[in-house]
């Protein structure tokens, strides 16, 4: 029986870790104590904040775990691949608690009857089976682990999707760029993405490396998110179905968001400040959403912002830089070419995060860029 409010140092009976980078933060840590706590620790590592900010951050898992071995005895140590397993046996990630909490009952640290636990998840309400199901496989996992292994990657073999050929995955992004804007953006797109195809299958038949590199670079590039594209996403069906599969009811969700336009700025960082958007954003959403085609003239309100002013110039400035490398007046540098194209990759984020990638992207850009054509010596000076 709990009698406070906080668990002091070095008496918590059981650290059961969904998130790596959490369960072993100083504050969970501090809790264990050798002979004492037992951990179950899920492997996977999930996106923490740092990760958001820098995007190539080394979580050092070696490090975590020896952290998590000098905290608690080896016998009293489990960590599994939660997240791995649930979600091949479940096909959604959102079973990787469930899964965790059946792993701990089976090994005795979860102090309650089975009856209770099953109970408390009928009386949650979210998603009943698949979490009864989930918590009977944690279970299976803590009496024979390599056995739900197995019966993971049977399943994750049955339903991997046959991986997409060049011109299925052109023509998905077409059809992801018209939903976006309309058939003339996406038009651009392809008459791109064919001068680039053209120009490779003539220096270089059979191969489609440079081709499928720009084509997925120009997409990233077209398709960045901005107000119209979140409003799309959050009101197209999609997003509340997956609510109401997952949740009973939405009457307190609630959406943080810092919109150039209305968000204040931290007085010491200078960067936008996320706010709190009740229930009637969502109509909000619906209502912008059936403007997207504005983005880009004169009455697109979001557009003179600098954020999104850099956004439109990137996939024309992209599309540029590889396309005057073709023009047949030198043989490709197909090499330097792919990796020119695959910068692109560099781009990501939001906000102040995003114009730093960017910067990175267009320095990576003009060092490959005076590589091209030159012997491999004199470019790596």
């Amino acid at each position: 029986m709990l009698t406070t409010v906080r668990i002091a140092p070095g008496n918590a009976n059981l650290i059961l870790g969904c998130d790596l980078v959490v369960a072993t933060s100083v504050p969970a840590l501090s809790r264990a104590e050798r002979g004492v706590t037992r951990a179950v620790v899920n492997a996977d590592l999930l996106p923490t904040a740092s990760f958001v900010i820098d995007p190539d951050i080394d979580f050092e898992a070696s490090s975590m775990r020896d952290a998590l071995n000098g905290a608690v005895t080896p016998g009293d140590l489990d960590i599994l691949d939660a997240t791995g397993l649930a979600t091949a046996l479940m096909g959604d990630s959102i079973a990787t608690n469930a899964f965790m909490l059946g792993f701990a009952f089976q090994r005795g640290a979860i102090p309650l009857s089975l009856e209770a636990i099953l109970k408390a998840i009928e009386l949650n309400g979210a998603a009943i089976e698949m979490n009864k199901t989930a918590f009977s496989w944690g279970r299976l996992a803590a009496h024979d682990l390599q056995r739900v292994v197995s019966a993971a990657r049977f399943k994750s073999a049955g339903a991997a999707p046959a991986k997409k050929t060049l011109d299925e995955a052109i023509a998905f992004r077409a059809k992801f760029l018209t939903d976006y804007q309309d058939a003339a953006y996406a038009r651009r797109y392809l008459d791109d993405v064919a001068r680039v195809r053209t120009a490779e299958a003539a220096a270089a038949p059979g191969s489609q490396d440079l081709t499928e590199a720009f084509a997925k670079g120009l997409f990233k590039l077209m398709a960045y998110k901005d107000e119209y594209e979140v409003a799309r996403l959050y009101s197209d069906g999609e997003f509340g179905k997956a609510l109401r599969e997952q949740f009973e009811g939405n009457s307190g969700l609630k959406v943080l968001l810092a919109p150039p336009l209305l968000a204040q700025r931290d007085p010491v960082t200078g960067r936008l400040q996320k706010r709190e958007f009740g229930p009637w954003i969502f109509t909000a959403f619906g209502m912008l959403a059936k403007l997207k085609g504005l983005r880009g003239t004169a009455f697109d309100i979001f557009g003179y912002t600098a954020e999104r002013k850099m956004e439109r110039a990137l996939p024309v400035d992209y599309s540029a830089m590889i396309l005057r490398h073709l023009d047949g007046r030198k043989p490709l540098d197909l090499p330097r070419l792919v990796a020119l194209a695959k910068a692109a990759d560099l781009v990501r984020g939001y906000g102040h995060i995003k114009e730093g990638n960017v910067a990175r992207y267009r320095t990576e850009c003009a060092r490959l860029e005076r590589a091209i054509g030159q012997p491999l010596a004199q470019a790596a000076e």
